[in-house]
C-alpha cells in the first residue's frame, strides 16, 4: 500500500511541476509581448514626431523658397530620416518630396508620367490607411505628409512571436528528449524487472514439477491431486513465460483471434465469481488470423477481465464483443456493468501506480497497454464509460488478410 502512493505522489509531483513551468512560460510570453508591444508603440510615436518636423521641415522650406536665408540645417534635418517612408501632397497632389520608398528612389526605373501619378495615389492611400496624414500649411495652400510605418517598427511587431516560436521549438524538442530519455529508462526498468521474476520463478517451478513427480511415485499418493498440482505448475510456467517475453522481443506468430479469445473466457469463467455472468459474442470469421504473441494476449484479456469483475465488485455482467473495424483492424469491446470511471481518473488508469483498489500495485493496465501498443503495434483504450454504470476498454489489432 505504502508503495502504491509513493508512485502516486511522484506522478502528482511532476504534474503539479508541469503546470507550474506552463505558468511561468506563459507569463514570460505575456511579458515578452507587452514589453515589443510597448517597445513599437514608443517607435512608432517617434516616427509620427519625424513626420510632424518633416512637415514643418517642408513647410519651412517652401516659405524661404525666395529668401537668401540660410536653411542648411533645416535640409540635413529632412534628409536625416532614412528608415520612415514618406511622401507630401500639396493640394492633393502628390509632389516631388518623398523619402524611403525604393520604388520612387530607384534612379534606373523608368517612370511614365501616369503610371507614377498612379503608383503615389496608390502608396498614398495604404499609408493613409496606416496613420492619419500630418497637415502643414504654407500660405492659403494646404499640405499634408503622409507616412508609414519603418521597417524597423515591423520587425518590431514580428519579433516577439518569432522569439516565444524558436523558445517554443527548442523547449519542445527538450521536453522530448527529456521524455524520450524517461520513456527510454521506465523501460529498462520494465524489462530488467520481467527478466529478474522470470529468472527467479524457474528454479522453484523446475522443482515443484520434480516434487510433483516424486509425489506421483508414492502409490498412497492421490493421482487427482497430484493432477491440479500439475496444473498450477503448469500455470506458474505460463505466469514466467509471460514475463520472459515480457523482458525480450516476443515471438509472433499467426493465431485464430475469436476461439483465442473464447478460450481465455472459458479459463477465466472456473476462476472467477459465480455471480458474474460472462457474454461472448464475436462477428468475425472463426478462421480470421491476427499476428501476436499468444502468452503476452492472453495475459491482457486476463487483466481486463478481472479488473472489470473487481469494478463490479464480484457481481454483474461481462461482455466481450469481436467486431471488424475498417479495412484491415478488429475490434475487442471488454464492457462491464461495474462502478465507471469518473472523468479525472479516466487519463490515469494506464498511469503506473495508479489503482482504486485497497490492494494491487496498480500495474495490469499499464502491463495490457505496453503489452498491446509497443508488441502488437495496436492499440488499447477506454471507448467508454459512466460512473455506476460501467465502462468499456477497446483492444483495436491488425488482421491478417
Amino acid at each position: 500500500m505504502a508503495r502504491r502512493e509513493v508512485f502516486l505522489n511522484i506522478y502528482e509531483q511532476i504534474t503539479g511541476w508541469r503546470f507550474v513551468a506552463i505558468a511561468i512560460l506563459l507569463l514570460v510570453g505575456i511579458g515578452v509581448l507587452y514589453y515589443f508591444n510597448k517597445l513599437g508603440k514608443q517607435v512608432e510615436e517617434r516616427e509620427k514626431r519625424y513626420a510632424t518636423l518633416y512637415a514643418a521641415g517642408i513647410r519651412f522650406t517652401i516659405e524661404q523658397t525666395n529668401s537668401t536665408c540660410d536653411y542648411t540645417y533645416v535640409q540635413e534635418m529632412l534628409d536625416a530620416n532614412e528608415t520612415v517612408p514618406m511622401i507630401i501632397v500639396l493640394n492633393g497632389i502628390p509632389t516631388d518630396y518623398h523619402q524611403n520608398i525604393s520604388e520612387l528612389d530607384d534612379k534606373n526605373k523608368k517612370w511614365g508620367k501616369q503610371e507614377k501619378l498612379d503608383f503615389e495615389y496608390e502608396k498614398i492611400s495604404e499609408m493613409g490607411q496606416e496613420h492619419p496624414p500630418i497637415v502643414f500649411e504654407v500660405g492659403k495652400d494646404k499640405g499634408y505628409v503622409y507616412y508609414s510605418n519603418s521597417l524597423i517598427v515591423r520587425q518590431l511587431r514580428y519579433f516577439p512571436f518569432i522569439l516565444i516560436g524558436t523558445f517554443l521549438i527548442f523547449g519542445s524538442l527538450a521536453f522530448i528528449a527529456y521524455s524520450s530519455s524517461r520513456k527510454a529508462e521506465q523501460n529498462r526498468v520494465w524489462v530488467g524487472l520481467a527478466k529478474e521474476t522470470a529468472h527467479q520463478l524457474g528454479t522453484p517451478i523446475s522443482a515443484l514439477m520434480a516434487w510433483v513427480e516424486v509425489l506421483r511415485s508414492n502409490p498412497d499418493f492421490d493421482a487427482s491431486i497430484g493432477d491440479e498440482m500439475e496444473k498450477d505448475v503448469l500455470r506458474l510456467e505460463t505466469i514466467t513465460t509471460r514475463f520472459s517475453n515480457i523482458g525480450s522481443i516476443p515471438q509472433m506468430s499467426e493465431e485464430k483471434i475469436a476461439p483465442l479469445v473464447e478460450q481465455t473466457l472459458i479459463y477465466l469463467g472456473r476462476r472467477i465469481s459465480t455471480k458474474v455472468k460472462v457474454h461472448f459474442d464475436s462477428q468475425l470469421p472463426d478462421n480470421l488470423q491476427v499476428k501476436l504473441n499468444k502468452h503476452l494476449f492472453e495475459w491482457v484479456i486476463e487483466n481486463l477481465c478481472k479488473n472489470a469483475v473487481d469494478a463490479m465488485g464480484g457481481i454483474g455482467e461481462l461482455f466481450v464483443k469481436l467486431t471488424p473495424i475498417g479495412k484491415n483492424n478488429i475490434a475487442i469491446d471488454i464492457t462491464d456493468t461495474g462502478k465507471g470511471i469518473t472523468k479525472g481518473n479516466i487519463r490515469k488508469v494506464f498511469r503506473p501506480g495508479f489503482s482504486t483498489k485497497k490492494r494491487g500495485w496498480g500495474l495490469g493496465l499499464t502491463l495490457a497497454r505496453r503489452i498491446i501498443e509497443n508488441y502488437h503495434d495496436g492499440k488499447l483504450f477506454v471507448k467508454e464509460t459512466q460512473v455506476d454504470k460501467g465502462t468499456t476498454f477497446r483492444i483495436v489489432l491488425e488482421a491478417e488478410n
